[in-house]
């Protein structure tokens, strides 16, 4: 299947400037193509692996992406999607964003058939004059106001800097092209503007029948109606210390069965006699969810590798059964991240003061007494019948932690100090 066909078949394209030409082109010969991201933070999130997705497809065809980091653009301020001015970066900050995110790309993409770039290597080396006249007597003023990206803007305001945002994107494609032999930019269907007018101004400065194409991926919105990869508890980081991997295979495993067939055929390289078999599952036996523990396994295993996904597997499994003395102490950092946590002295005590004085998991004496004289108290997985028995909270998980389930479901965890 051509890549852009299966692209098509996917659910992964949005707009085209000629889609017929770009089909052929593929064909006819392996292709650079590109994508950028500014450094505004120190890791991607899910929201950035939906172009990253498309440019890995082409990769694993033989074609050769590039990744455009922003370090030039970053200090300026994309105005795609917001409604006020960005606070300008410090120049230290982009350099700590850049590092950080080229180590994510390259867990993505290996370093085989892949380039990343950084556009302050050329956008730096123009002079304010070399700019307006090389570049900005190029760009239409009226036209740059009718872009969607500024249009939207002109109630509030945009500065003078955001405004020439477009040109400089439009300034990138073209060194790419010229230098890169890249001839496709994709990106999300807010940057529709950005990148046709870099294929204007490659057209104005190599000539009209320069091949230079635009791909745009379609906004991506849950069954609800929201947007995609936004929680209760903010962004999916693809850092596993800002959400780890734990974390993130729940993501994808807890997704609506209305949205997990169009997930898996855009976030998976999963092929497309699998996908339909799971789409069957998902009509005939939704209450089993393999649909979703297939996309938690193939996107977790991509982003942060099969040890992750095994462990992701563990902490899931030993939380639904109780049976969490055979997690690692890394794995209990993990899975326990959020649940509600108090630290506690390393003291050995009786367990009736130590859930009351020590934690504060039960509210009196008395409860205590009655939880666990009803077997409703387990400590680090083993049930505690006894009033008089003993907390140690060096017994388990490196002296750490000491985890307490009250009921079927209800977790806590003890951060031994």
């Amino acid at each position: 299947m051509n890549i852009i066909e299966e692209l098509e078949w996917r659910g992964a394209v949005n707009q085209t400037t000629d889609i017929d030409d770009l089909r052929k082109l593929t064909d006819e010969k392996k292709i650079g193509l590109y994508c950028g991201v500014d450094p505004t933070g120190d890791s991607l999130h899910i929201g950035h692996l939906i172009p990253f997705m498309m440019l890995k497809r082409f990769q694993l065809q033989g074609h050769h992406p590039v990744i455009l980091i922003g370090g030039g653009t970053g200090a300026i301020g994309d105005p795609s999607g917001k409604n006020s001015e960005r606070v300008l970066q410090t120049m230290d900050q982009i350099q700590h964003n850049k590092e950080a995110l080229s180590g994510q790309m390259e867990k993505l993409f290996g370093t085989e058939n892949f380039t990343i770039v950084d556009n302050y290597d050329w956008l730096s080396e123009f002079s304010l004059l070399d700019f307006l006249r090389d570049y900005g007597k190029l760009f239409n003023v009226n036209t740059m106001l009718n872009k969607e990206v500024v249009s939207s803007r002109l109630e509030v305001g945009i500065s003078f800097t955001e405004f020439t945002y477009q040109i400089l994107q439009s300034v990138d494609f073209l060194h790419l092209f010229q230098f890169e032999d890249v001839q496709l930019q994709v990106g999300g269907a807010d940057q529709w503007g950005n990148i046709t007018a870099g294929i204007d101004l490659i057209h104005k400065i190599e000539g009209s029948d320069a091949r230079a194409h635009a791909l745009t991926i379609p906004l991506m919105l849950k069954a609800d109606g929201t947007k995609f990869g936004k929680t209760a508890g903010g962004a999916i980081w693809l850092d596993p210390e800002k959400t780890t991997p734990y974390e993130f295979y729940q993501f994808w495993i807890n997704q609506d069965d209305r949205d997990v067939i169009k997930y898996i055929k855009y976030f998976t390289f999963i092929d497309e006699a699998e996908i339909k078999e799971l789409e069957d599952k998902v009509a005939t036996q939704p209450e089993k969810r393999e649909a979703q523990r297939r996309l938690a396994e193939a996107v977790t295993e991509f982003v942060h590798g099969k040890q992750a996904v095994i462990e992701a597997q563990h902490i899931t499994a030993a939380l639904f059964s109780g049976e969490v003395a055979d997690l690692t102490t890394a794995e209990i950092e993990q899975g326990f991240k959020n649940m509600p946590s108090m630290d506690v002295s390393a003291e050995k005590q009786n367990i009736i003061l130590w859930l009351v004085d020590e934690t504060g998991i039960e509210k009196s004496r008395r409860q205590a007494r009655e939880d666990v004289e009803n077997g409703a108290i387990r400590i680090n997985g083993e049930k505690v019948v006894d009033v008089d028995a003993e907390i140690d909270p060096n017994a388990a998980f490196d002296g750490k932690f000491v985890i307490v389930r009250r009921g079927k479901k209800k977790y806590f965890l003890a951060n031994v100090k």
